[in-house]
């Protein structure tokens, strides 16, 4: 999608594939061994509350949820784990936002080392580019731009928190909040004021820590690249078209997600309707931001009508946008898709937009990556619902929850069996490990030129 992706940085990764450093396989291994460490050091008696371990699997799916930047839980955060749990959380939900090998990189520069090309290549990877030109500038920004934004969201939320909770603990609840909503992890810890699985519900009426939350998720899943663009061109004109379009669809799905929401649940008297006018407006919106991947419930979304939670599962299917720390398809993967439709109703043959053209070769990538993440809804969800003999539209949002590492819940995840929850422990790996390696196979993978045209089969459509 962008006007200039450098084909010479793509050769280079395949050239580096062929010579056995293979990027995906090194991007999943690390997530791996960052969730084993967290399931082990949350297995600890000294990790919870009560001092009793809270055992291996509580441990696993934890610390999968927060590697993974879900944020689908099985016993709550604040109420369970110790300020050493806790601890443990925040700093996988840091790793799996930004990757791990961008902070190993961070560690190399601070250590004045040299960066290998083996190392671009993963950071690449794990930013999910084309090019490895100016790689490790753009992890500097990005990790300068992390730093920077979660310590400004820290300040204004622990604000807000310190008259609730005091000096100690607001700071720490502002910290731990921001850095949770910027990775669109959606981990929180209100379990003590507000009641277990509450989330920011009790606090639904407060302005500063809603829109503080749902700008630090909206940023957090524009992806790195779209920074660095904004950063170096200052004007809309001079973005890129791909930045545009990322920017753009963000928007709509945003102040669409929010209208719809206002509209469907304005009577519910379970979410919006006994709010004031104000209200109602700010939860609609949050709610909208929250389904960008993030997982922070202002409303009880087992109270959603059923039109909403099918709205609710197609904006967690398309998540936020390539290199950043959302989960889902991608924003640009469903641009392409509507381009790829618009081109059909109107008979063309080339997908284009502003002038530009869309290769086949990308247009198939994004039918085939939506298909494949269609497949696995479609066949976790009739797995959940069959396994629990629950209504399908929940288990189909628990489901869409998991693979598009949101972490909002329809309120069943704590009560599911143990090969239920250890299904959805694999849907969120997939859907943070399994679609970047996905998106990347894409990138560095053989295209075979075909040896034999065979002639054209007519088929009937429709």
């Amino acid at each position: 999608m962008r006007e200039k992706m450098g084909l010479g940085g793509v050769r280079r990764l395949r050239l580096l594939g062929r010579r056995g450093i293979n990027p995906t396989r090194v991007v999943a291994a690390s997530f791996g061994c960052i969730i084993l460490l967290g399931a082990l050091l949350l297995t600890l008696p000294v990790a919870s509350r009560s001092g009793v371990s809270a055992g291996f699997f509580t441990g696993l799916f934890t610390a999968t949820s927060a590697t993974c930047v879900t944020g689908l839980i099985v016993a709550d955060t604040c109420l369970q784990w110790s300020p050493f749990g806790q601890a443990v959380i925040l700093i996988m939900i840091q790793l799996g936002g930004l990757g791990f090998m961008t902070v190993i990189t961070l560690l190399s520069l601070a250590l004045h080392r040299r960066i290998g090309l083996s190392e671009r290549l993963v950071m690449a990877s794990t930013f999910n580019l084309k090019d490895m030109d100016g790689v490790v500038r753009m992890v500097r920004h990005a990790l300068a731009g992390t730093f920077l934004l979660e310590g400004m969201g820290a300040v204004v939320l622990s604000v807000r928190m310190i008259p609730r909770f005091g000096v100690t603990g607001g700071l720490w609840r502002g910290m731990f909040h921001s850095v949770s909503a910027f990775c669109n992890a959606g981990f929180d810890l209100m379990g003590d004021a507000c009641g277990a699985f509450s989330s920011v519900t009790g606090v639904n009426g407060d302005p500063v820590i809603l829109l503080t939350t749902a700008v630090l998720v909206v940023v957090g899943g524009l992806g790195f690249f779209v920074w660095e663009d904004i950063l170096r061109s200052r004007s809309w004109r001079k973005l890129s078209l791909y930045s545009r379009l990322v920017l753009g669809m963000t928007a709509a799905l945003l102040l669409g997600g929010a209208v719809f929401f206002f509209c469907a649940e304005y009577r519910n008297p379970d979410t919006l309707g006994a709010m004031p006018g104000w209200k109602k407006g700010l939860n609609a919106l949050f709610q909208s931001a929250t389904l960008r991947t993030a997982g922070f419930d202002a409303l009880n979304q087992g109270n959603l009508g059923e039109g909403s939670k099918a709205v609710a599962i197609v904006l967690m299917l398309v998540g936020g946008s390539s290199g950043s720390t959302a989960g889902g398809i991608k924003t640009a993967t469903l641009a392409v898709l509507l381009l790829a439709f618009r081109a059909g109703l109107r008979g063309r043959e080339q997908v284009t937009l502003r002038g530009w053209a869309i290769s086949y070769r990308q247009v198939l990538s994004a039918m085939t990556l939506t298909l494949v993440v269609l497949a696995l809804f479609f066949l976790g969800a009739l797995s959940l619902s069959g396994l629990e003999r629950l209504p399908l539209i929940d288990c189909a949002f628990e489901t869409a929850s998991a693979l598009g590492t949101v972490g909002l819940t329809a309120g069943i995840t704590p009560g599911l069996s143990r090969p239920s929850q250890s299904l959805l422990i694999g849907f969120m790996y997939l859907g943070r490990v399994g679609i970047l390696s996905f998106s990347l196979a894409f990138l560095t993978g053989k295209r075979q030129t075909a040896r034999i045209r065979y002639p054209d089969m007519d088929i009937m459509i429709g």
